[in-house]
């Protein structure tokens, strides 16, 4: 019988005891005296949105499917459980065993958002770690980042000891074989850093030196021993198909965000929008075979008993196989009560009739996400959507009974003017007048359309990394703009405008484009009492704004300056497969509102062939 780390007493006074106490539905136990490796697997973030993260479900069931490996979780305890964990001097603590954190081999923090970054810190505190990795000595737990914002892991380079650059299949064994030698020869933690840089895909932030110019730009990134690599390479699986999947994922006890089965169909994007960290940071595309998708599926609704399997991808509509994985799932499995959700689908005609097919999905709305208003600013982002192919998607979409759509946009878009602004609320108006042209009779419904933006944050390894971004001011110019302009509008009764915090955005574009001058402020930030950023409730600009104050953060310097074709940015001694030529091509194709085709139609050498895997090698 486990012990729990906290007692009835604290449970029964905190908001879902059920996020702390383990024991879900294949949940992995082990003997702990009889393995070699304890691995804690963190996701900064609540409980409900942690469990809801595909790959902290890969990667538990692959640590695990190794008999030297335990491999348990932790997720940042809400405030209410954070204060008492501090009243009483309680240290954080893994679901499954319930040990303290700070007695594990490892600690793997996911990074997927930067407002995330204060939990980090939340994690490492309450669990007892030194804050900087200068300050960890033998005993202390080797800290790991990756995920997506490991792609710039600068702005954290002070508080881990590595970082895993890439996508986790791959080298990991590599890395758990060599600490396991580490602890049997008992060799110093600085030793294992050292080794551990010779690993593909492994970046060691204490092992390299950076220097500024005068003006504050990056000068150099040279590596302070010989056995660093001048580049990381990014790290990406070449045969999908084959890689791990987890036959039996965890069953949270409570709802969480995404409460189903997941199955990935496919990695990587062929369409190659220019705002879009994902779509080149996961080139090439690669599919897993329709075969291992359907036994997986039937695996996964078999050990969890879920009622619903999510298709997941970037772009579900562009695996090629997504007719007759539909029309199996919907064969074998509808019987039994199971809904099939399909996101990330495009505007088309082949997307809607594939959706028709699903008819628990006409209950809810319909999303389209055409993220710039006018066809010009669409160019210039390369979304590769006309305003003809829109309405005729959202006609389609009416017709077959669809009557709530969601539309999705971007404020801040490089090149944006007033009037593309004020084509989001005209787009939405021609769709609305779409959806009246319908006969009374035939509708269903009066027509909702909830319109949203965000605002643009230029993301590195993207085309835009070379642009400014707006200020606070101009962001919210921009909606207001907007939100006339939708006011304005014939069938303004039918929308809805939503736009998101522009403090938060001008905060994710500092850490996404920052350096590791930032700890500073980031600690600072936390200390004042920061966290949970991510969350309204919570977030707190005025700290935010007196930490960078205190520690004399520019701000502007990271988000609204302009870049030189040739800067070196923080983040690259990464090297991510697709070149930085190729990006500043289409940085210039962007600027004379180009559009360039996508992977299928035709290849345009953007470097990520030399995985020689997916999409790169069938097109040859």
């Amino acid at each position: 019988m486990r012990k729990l780390a906290l007692d009835d007493s604290i449970l029964l006074k905190i908001e879902k005891p059920a996020r702390y106490i383990g024991n879900e539905i294949n949940a992995v136990y082990k003997d702990k005296s009889k393995t070699d490796i304890r691995f804690c697997m963190c996701f900064p973030d609540l409980y409900e949105i942690g469990m809801s993260h595909l790959g902290i479900q890969i990667l538990y069931d692959m640590f695990n499917q190794r008999e030297d490996v335990w491999c348990e979780r932790v997720y940042s305890p809400w405030v209410d459980l954070d204060g008492i964990l501090r009243e009483k001097k309680l240290p954080l603590f893994a679901l499954e065993s319930q040990d303290p954190v700070k007695d594990f081999d490892f600690l793997g923090i996911t990074l997927q958002y930067e407002m995330c970054y204060t939990n980090v810190l939340q994690i490492l505190d309450l669990s007892r770690i030194p804050l900087r990795a200068a300050d960890r000595g033998q005993k202390d737990p080797i800290v790991i980042g990756g995920g997506p914002c490991a792609c710039n892991p600068e702005p954290l380079a002070d508080f881990f000891d590595l970082f895993y650059i890439g996508e986790g299949e791959t080298s990991y064994d590599a890395l758990l074989d060599l600490y396991k030698n580490h602890k049997k020869s008992g060799t110093s933690r600085e030793d294992f850093l050292l080794a551990a840089s010779g690993i593909p895909g492994i970046y060691v932030p204490s092992l390299y030196k950076v220097t500024y110019h005068p003006d504050g730009t990056v000068a150099a990134m040279k590596p302070a021993k010989p056995q660093a690599p001048e580049k990381v390479r990014r790290q990406a699986v070449s045969d999908l198909t084959s890689a791990v999947y987890p036959k039996k994922p965890l069953v949270p006890f409570i709802k969480v965000t995404q409460d189903r089965v997941v199955l990935e169909i496919q990695r990587g994007c062929i369409r190659g929008c220019r705002f879009c960290q994902a779509g080149m940071m996961y080139r090439p595309t690669r599919e897993r075979d329709l075969k291992m998708l359907e036994e997986s599926a039937h695996n996964m609704l078999e050990s969890t008993g879920h009622e619903e399997i999510s298709l997941s991808s970037l772009s579900s509509s562009d695996y090629s196989k997504l007719p007759e994985l539909v029309t199996y799932l919907m064969e074998h499995f509808r019987g039994q009560g199971v809904n099939i959700s399909l996101p990330s689908l495009r505007i088309d005609a082949f997307s809607l009739d594939v959706m028709s097919k699903i008819q628990d999905v006409r209950k809810s709305s319909i999303t389209f996400a055409p993220e710039a208003g006018s066809q010009r600013l669409r160019d210039v982002i390369n979304k590769g959507l006309t305003e003809e192919v829109i309405l005729e998607g959202a006609g389609t979409a009416f017709d077959g009974g669809w009557n709530k759509v969601k539309l999705y946009f971007m404020l801040g878009l490089p090149t944006e003017t007033e009037e593309d602004q004020k084509e989001i609320a005209h787009l939405a108006e021609k769709i609305a007048k779409r959806y009246y042209e319908i006969p009374k009779e035939r509708r269903c419904g009066k027509c909702q359309i909830t319109i949203s933006t965000s605002f643009f944050v230029p993301k590195p390894f993207t085309p835009f990394q070379w642009a400014r971004m707006c200020t606070r001011e101009e962001f919210l110019e921009r909606a207001y703009t907007v939100n006339m302009e939708v006011k304005a509008q014939l069938n303004r009764k039918s929308m809805k405008y939503n736009w998101h915090e522009a403090d938060v955005t001008v905060l994710e574009g500092v850490f996404a484009r920052g350096d590791r001058r930032l700890s500073s402020f980031l600690l600072r930030a936390y200390e004042k009492g920061c966290l949970f950023d991510s969350w309204t409730e919570t977030f707190q600009g005025e700290l935010w704004m007196e930490a960078a104050a205190e520690t004399e953060t520019d701000l502007m310097f990271y988000t609204t300056r302009n870049r030189e074709k040739d800067e070196l940015f923080p983040w690259d001694f990464i090297d991510i497969g697709v070149t930085k030529g190729f990006l500043y091509r289409e940085w210039e194709r962007a600027l004379n509102e180009t559009v360039t085709p996508n992977c299928r139609q035709q290849c345009q050498g953007c470097g990520a062939g030399r995985y020689e895997s997916g999409i790169c090698v069938e097109s040859r």
